[in-house]
């Protein structure tokens, strides 16, 4: 059980309640924090003050004053009208995500809702009742608008969900597990739609793939030197030392621990004095893109437990003050960062590629075919990873240096965030690829050079790749083989294949 209080999420938390189905609580002292926002929100109405989004229309139209009486059905036609998403719904681990950080935010206590709308956002986590949210139509500034009205729809009993793997009304899925709808009073609308948890549930999903992928992506590459005879000097801790980014040292670290007891490895001189950049350079690179992921982790772990919607209740109710925490800004610039830095992966993934296939780059069979010539072996995969890389380099130009302006000009500069966080996805998903035709090659590699003289941590590697893709004997349709791989990596146990590695760090 994961206690929730608004200050304390981690992204392990968030690991277990999406991929373990943990269940959720709230704390006692976070309670305590709604009731007092709630009061001062409640008292503002009874009392007649004006505060936006309380008793005002929204955007441009803040300006207009609500009756008393019309107060909740203000929030009603603010969630049916700003539930203007379209294309294809999230992914429903992007929705249960969702769920689950504007719960963390309004719990905070800044707010102003009722415990029990909080009390039905913890209900549908709990049953595994996900909205169904369209992944396109928001600007990332006033929040994400549209993908959350889709999100608050379901707690009025409107729109649609995922229940055990199907889509349905909400109300059939309420119907099923005991759940009635929620009517919205003072501000809870606007609570619930003013902040960046869609952008930031991508972000939180995309970021625990990507630090998994950055793992095996040295695991293969590990292969690769062994099927290449790379040179493995390049990767003495004192170049790296010599530089002083710890993130490299680690990568290079964790590349000798694979290769340690390899008799395919080389030294410099052996074979060649150097090996090219792809090889040679991949603590360089690969530290690089770590860096990144740590900065977007430092990023996501305060913007999962941020107070995003407007206004802002402090000082037990003393004090209400419209702001522009929703503004998604610092997330949308970690997004088009993740995405470059993973882009940057397959980059130099698909280099590696190219030399395991190229006849005039490596001593082994043209294009790793049993019988070149009669026989294309993987030559036609190196295009398809040539393909994703530079339908990647589409996808990494940055979303966050856009901007149009919207409602009447009032909110003039918006972020994009969600654009980019949904494109650093589609990255990493192609970038998986990528690393999965590398794998594929770098297991047939291999074992042209004699899997006997491999080291003992690639060797496990290649068994365990040997259970998802076959060895190359003759021609077939490789589509399903790469597929089965990238699925391998994203949904197996790599344990114990990474940990051995990487002790300090834990896998979805």
């Amino acid at each position: 059980m994961i206690t929730l209080e608004g200050h304390s999420l981690t992204l392990d938390d968030v690991k277990h309640v999406l991929y373990d189905q943990e269940k959720v609580q709230a704390s006692k002292e976070s309670w305590e924090c709604v009731s007092k926002s709630r009061q001062a929100v409640e008292n503002v109405v009874n009392e007649g003050k004006t505060v936006y989004g309380i008793n005002t229309g929204f955007g441009k139209m803040s300006d207009v004053l609500i009756e008393k009486g019309d107060v909740e059905e203000l929030q009603l036609n603010l969630i049916r009208s700003h539930a203007c998403g379209i294309g294809e719904p999230f992914p429903e681990i992007v929705s249960r995500a969702m769920v689950l950080l504007r719960a963390n935010a309004l719990l905070k206590g800044y707010s102003g809702v009722r415990k029990q709308l909080i009390e039905k956002l913890l209900a549908l986590l709990n049953e595994n009742v996900h909205p169904v949210v369209p992944q396109q139509g928001s600007l990332g500034a006033s929040g994400d608008l549209a993908p959350l009205s889709h999100l608050a729809l379901v707690l009025i009993g409107e729109g649609e969900v995922f229940y055990k793997g199907e889509r349905m009304p909400t109300m059939k899925a309420f119907g099923t597990v005991g759940l009635t709808p929620i009517t919205l009073t003072a501000k809870e609308g606007l609570a619930l739609i003013n902040g960046t948890q869609a952008m930031t549930a991508v972000g939180v999903v995309s970021y625990l793939e990507a630090e998994k992928l950055a793992l095996q992506t040295e695991a293969t590459a590990s292969m690769t030197m062994e099927g290449l005879r790379g040179i493995i000097d390049a990767f003495d801790e004192d170049i790296h030392f010599a530089r002083g980014y710890p993130e490299q040292v680690d990568v290079a670290k964790r590349m000798r621990r694979y290769l340690d007891g390899s008799n395919l490895i080389t030294r410099q001189g052996e074979i060649r004095v150097q090996d090219a950049y792809s090889l040679r350079c991949i603590p360089q690179v690969h530290g690089a893109t770590w860096q990144t992921l740590n900065y977007v982790k430092d990023k996501l772990e305060i913007e999962i437990n941020a107070a995003t919607d407007n206004p802002l209740i402090f000082e037990g109710g003393q004090k209400i003050i419209s702001g522009g925490n929703f503004h998604g800004q610092p997330i949308a610039l970690a997004m088009d960062f993740l995405g470059i830095a993973v882009a940057e992966l397959a980059n130099i993934s698909e280099r590696r590629i190219e030399r395991l296939v190229n006849p005039q780059l490596n001593d082994l069979p043209a294009f790793l075919s049993a019988k070149p010539g009669l026989e294309s072996g993987a030559m036609i995969m190196q295009y398809s990873a040539a393909s994703l890389v530079s339908e990647n380099k589409i996808l990494a130009h940055p979303a966050s240096v856009d901007s149009i302006p919207s409602s009447a000009n009032q909110e003039d500069h918006v972020s994009m965030g969600t654009i980019a966080a949904r494109h650093a996805m589609q990255i990493i998903a192609n970038t998986r690829r990528v690393v999965a035709i590398e794998m594929i090659c770098a297991l047939q590699a291999s074992e042209f050079c004699g899997v006997q003289h491999m080291a003992p941590r690639t060797q496990r590697i290649h068994r365990k790749g040997r259970e998802v893709v076959q060895s190359i004997t003759k021609d077939r349709a490789f589509s399903k083989d790469i597929e089965s791989v990238a699925r391998w990596m994203k949904q197996g146990n790599w344990d114990s294949i990474l940990h051995p590695v990487s002790k300090e760090k834990q896998f979805i």
